[in-house]
């Protein structure tokens, strides 16, 4: 790297084989830069009195020098587009449709009608297979693609329950958990994956019951603590209620955070939701407090504010110290649906805010179809076409036949069929009325669902139309 002997403002960020990169304007510094890492840090540091240790660590698939701003506020980092390269993680939530990868629980009745010690064995028990399920969740992701991996609550069943819980200490097999749960962390790191927690809607930290927040604040430790074992840099939770009051309840929340350890506050972020708080509401409290924001965007598109989704956007990312997280999911019944709320089986790519693409963050896809949909989206985003959804749907024919097909466009494929031109079968049947409907992530899939409901009886197809409530919405294929 040529000397410079000037003082420029900018971000730099630490690559692999000790090069340095000037990325945005930021802090003051003097050329020439010192190769060595540790040095360099000094020379940094030194520029501005209100910059703390400046440690190294890691986002995304390259080693990043993060500047941290002393006082527990938000550190400088620098997240605009990666000289043009698309560089978005996409992550996969906590469960999965098609893959035969399975995390268990129990229930604290189904414990407490054991004896203790009978009980610490079977949990224990469960601990261990959720750890191993954890490991083959994580193994999928580095396989397809997948960047991220959010991890169930229940991973400790009941761990946090008034009567049931327990400490990890308390299992007979504590150690080997705590060994298989690390495990999964050296492969995180290994495969420079990301993990991350997001704790039920019963944490809330701005509660007027003492005892809701007593049990946020236990809940918020025992998931940094599985967090340690795993590595994941993400615990994230919503704001909470406003009970009357928004700016007292946003008070709340922020007195309340004392009562964490450093090793939740580290991890905590918070998100906007879509009928309480927006953006513009939690951005004063993560300024205040460092806690970063988890821009949720079709939260934000349900619960608007003063923002549009280019700005939140960039001040979500002003928030952050690491790796942003942002939320992105598809309303089920469209944007002018009765309840846009609800969240669809697969991301709509056109609701992939242009503003995100080339940057370097994660993106937790929240669709109920899971793996399938985070790979359809990551497909969908490399070529820049959306790939067509597919149907498997069941007709009720004129003589009381069911009649199952598959389509890409149900509403033609219905036309068709009345006009005699789609069924040898319904031609003879006419009319028929569309029944029965559920969404695949492809043609190949399609077919698959469409011989097993084919090998059905006709008393299996009755129930399966009226286990959907015989309406036109989508059902979950388990």
């Amino acid at each position: 790297m040529a000397d410079k002997s000037a003082t420029q403002r900018g971000t730099i960020v630490w690559l692999d084989h000790g090069r340095f990169r000037t990325m945005t304007t930021a802090v003051e510094f003097d050329f020439p830069f010192r190769r060595d890492a540790q040095a360099f840090r000094g020379q940094v540091a030194a520029s501005r009195g209100d910059l703390a240790a400046l440690p190294l660590g890691e986002s995304g698939p390259d080693p990043i020098l993060r500047l941290g701003l002393a006082g527990g506020r938000a550190a400088t980092v620098d997240h605009r587009d990666e000289l043009g390269e698309a560089v978005i993680r996409l992550g996969l939530c906590c469960l999965f449709r098609d893959q035969p990868i399975k995390f268990v629980t129990t229930t604290a009745t189904a414990i407490g009608k054991m004896k203790r010690p009978d009980a610490l064995i079977k949990l224990s028990r469960l601990c261990m297979e959720n750890a191993d399920a954890l490991l083959a969740a994580l193994k999928f992701c580095a396989e397809n693609d997948i960047g991220c991996f959010r991890v169930n609550s229940q991973i400790l069943p009941i761990k946090t329950h008034p009567t049931c819980g327990y400490e990890v200490d308390d299992l007979p097999e504590a150690d080997e958990i705590i060994r298989r749960f690390k495990a999964c962390g050296k492969f995180v790191e290994k495969h420079k994956l990301r993990t991350c927690f997001h704790p039920d809607q019963f944490v809330v930290m701005n509660s007027p019951r003492p005892d809701v927040v007593e049990n946020s604040v236990q809940e918020l430790e025992y998931q940094a603590e599985v967090a340690e074992w795993i590595g994941a840099d993400v615990i994230n939770i919503h704001g909470g209620g406003a009970y009357g009051d928004k700016l007292k309840a946003l008070a709340d929340f922020a007195r309340n955070l004392d009562r964490l350890s450093p090793r939740v506050r580290s991890r905590l972020t918070v998100e906007n939701d879509d009928t309480t708080y927006t953006p513009e509401d939690l951005l004063p409290i993560c300024k205040a407090t460092g806690i970063p924001l988890v821009y949720d965007v079709h939260h934000h598109r349900c619960n608007p504010d003063g923002l549009t989704v280019e700005q939140a956007t960039k001040k979500a990312l002003a928030t952050w110290n690491r790796e942003p997280m942002f939320h992105l999911s598809s309303p089920i019944e469209g944007w002018n649906g009765p309840k846009p709320q609800r969240h669809h089986d697969f991301i709509d790519v056109s609701d992939f805010p242009e503003c995100w693409r080339r940057k370097k963050i994660t993106v937790e896809i929240e669709a109920k179809a899971k793996e399938v949909a985070v790979k359809k989206l990551l497909t969908e985003l490399k070529s820049g076409e959306p790939e067509a959804t597919w149907f498997v749907y069941l007709l009720r024919c004129a003589d009381g036949s069911l009649y199952t097909g598959i389509s890409n466009d149900v509403s033609r494929r219905l036309e068709q069929h009345n006009a005699g031109t789609a069924s040898r079968f319904t031609r003879s049947r006419l009319p028929v009325v569309l029944v029965y409907q559920e969404v695949q992530a492809t043609r190949s899939l399609a077919l698959k669902r469409e011989l097993a409901i084919k090998a059905l009886s006709r008393q299996g197809k009755v129930w399966l139309i009226r286990a959907a409530g015989q309406t036109m919405l989508r059902v979950e294929i388990a």
